[in-house]
């Protein structure tokens, strides 16, 4: 019976090629291993697949009884329901420690590093297994889209040294210019729905006894959303409201200005106010310098719950 990897809901480029390139690591290795998602793939990863002709991997969100390996999260809240009725044989991932636990030992790599893919590539030298060109490409894109093209604050060394390895095995030379084409198709919105938008890539975190949905939007131009704001605390407001959540928050990311506009449905704003030391104003509050989720918005709004 193969074994499944696979990683977060509303799962990103990092979870998908992460399932991708890890199950071709495993199988390498000697294990049967399938790579799946939990869910519907962004217009920027549906972008990597057809660049490097990469297959996408079932969808499957059940897996109880099953052997998982699971890529780019250890939280509960965005992994499957019976998650805990599955055998973790290992976990890769970049974020902070969650709250998932296992009935048995497992093989974990979790390191402070940009993007997951860059651990599996250190898996692969650890292993010494060579990595396809297809796979590379995807991987390196993967990278460049965690790091922000290296402008995030979570960007490390390792990480901009897996993309120029992986670049030289994919035959990309100018890898900068494949990463901005990648976030101009990330950029068009036009004729996506609000709850696309806001679910493209959201995650729900639990706070103390409260539950913050926070999702994230790319783009090289704010301007993108001038006629969409309504539409997104709409949206915003329905997640919510059906999710019985304490606050919903969606960082509109402008790459090229580097920083982040927060819009935010709470029952208390006070909360993100302090986190940040700004007011909001109509429910939204200019940060500069914020592109991390990750780095600059969870760790600040954690301790306040």
């Amino acid at each position: 019976m193969s074994t499944y990897v696979f990683g977060h809901t509303n799962p990103d480029s990092d979870s998908i090629v992460g399932a991708i390139s890890l199950s071709y690591l495993k199988n390498q290795l000697g294990e049967d291993c399938l790579a799946a998602r939990q869910g519907k793939i962004s217009p920027e990863t549906q972008f990597i697949l057809d660049k490097f002709d990469g297959k996408l991997p079932l969808l499957k969100t059940s897996y109880a009884g099953e052997k998982v390996y699971i890529v780019d999260t250890t939280d509960l809240a965005i992994l499957p329901k019976d998650i805990l009725d599955s055998t973790v044989l290992g976990v890769v991932d970049h974020h902070k420690l969650g709250d998932l636990t296992t009935s048995t030992p497992l093989e974990c790599w979790i390191r402070p590093v940009g993007c997951s893919n860059t651990i599996i590539k250190e898996m692969y030298d650890y292993h010494h297994v060579e990595i396809p060109a297809d796979i590379a490409g995807m991987m390196m894109c993967a990278i460049l889209s965690d790091t922000v093209i290296f402008k995030s604050p979570t960007c490390t060394k390792a990480d901009t040294k897996a993309v120029k390895e992986l670049a030289k095995i994919c035959g990309i030379e100018d890898f900068k210019a494949l990463g901005m084409e990648m976030f101009l198709v990330k950029s068009a919105v036009e004729g996506t729905s609000a709850k696309d938008l806001v679910m493209r890539d959201y995650k729900e975190f639990d706070m103390g006894d409260c539950k913050v949905g926070v999702g994230q939007l790319e783009v090289v131009d704010l301007s993108v959303f001038d006629d969409k704001k309504k539409m997104l605390f709409d949206e915003m407001k329905r997640v919510k409201e059906e999710g019985g959540l304490h606050s919903v928050i969606v960082l509109l990311t402008d790459i090229v200005t580097e920083g982040s506009l927060l819009l935010v449905v709470s029952d208390d704003e006070s909360k993100v106010e302090k986190a940040f030391g700004k007011k909001l104003e109509n429910h939204e509050v200019w940060l500069e310098g914020v592109l991390s989720r990750k780095k600059q918005v969870i760790p600040f709004l954690q301790p306040l719950f």
